[in-house]
């Protein structure tokens, strides 16, 4: 079994906002993969489906992204979701927009978000990291990753969410670096 979160913030005035592309990433895996209706459970929102034959949670957390630990360890404790079990799409600034990396463990990188994962179920997940780009100026961070995208890098990343989703199965089943290569190829 797994679970797959996406960070953002709830209410419509995030919609499309650079904080919310887990959201995004996530609910294009509902929709291609045919999950059943999100519904509100563990501070968030969760749907249900298979990949690859395998049980898979979706949980977009409802708390706001600065306590997503709190949704995502109410899940794992409710289905006994160890942490490598656990994928996390989030917004990375460090990448150019649509960019994709994946890893296993490791640092914050100052992503609140990822910070109240890790303290509510320790670093051991999968991160997908999704590129947001940076603003020219570093005072301006918090004001950029809850701005919108712009027409043109939404048209960038509506393939990219299309094509994760295509490749999800390989990211279950056959790692980060055989899921990166058939993303690239993509």
């Amino acid at each position: 079994m797994k679970l797959i979160v996406g960070l953002g913030n709830p209410g419509l005035e995030y919609a499309f906002s650079r904080h919310n592309v887990g959201f995004m990433a996530v609910d294009e895996l509902a929709h291609r993969h045919s999950f059943s209706e999100f519904k509100e459970k563990f501070k968030g929102l969760i749907a249900s489906g298979e990949i690859a034959g395998e049980k898979v949670y979706l949980l977009k957390p409802q708390t706001y992204m600065n306590l997503s630990g709190e949704s995502v360890l109410a899940v794992c404790s409710f289905y006994k979701i160890k942490p490598k079990d656990v994928i996390v799409f989030h917004d990375d600034m460090d990448l150019e927009t649509a960019r994709v990396k994946v890893k296993n463990g490791g640092g914050s990188g100052g992503h609140n978000g990822i910070k109240s994962i890790d303290a509510h179920i320790g670093p051991e997940y999968t991160r997908v990291r999704i590129g947001v780009s940076k603003p020219q100026e570093k005072e301006k961070i918090v004001d950029w990753v809850l701005s919108r995208f712009s027409t043109d890098e939404l048209a960038q990343l509506f393939p990219l969410f299309q094509n994760i989703s295509d490749s999800m199965d390989v990211l279950l089943t056959k790692g980060n670096e055989n899921f990166m290569n058939k993303i690239k190829r993509k």
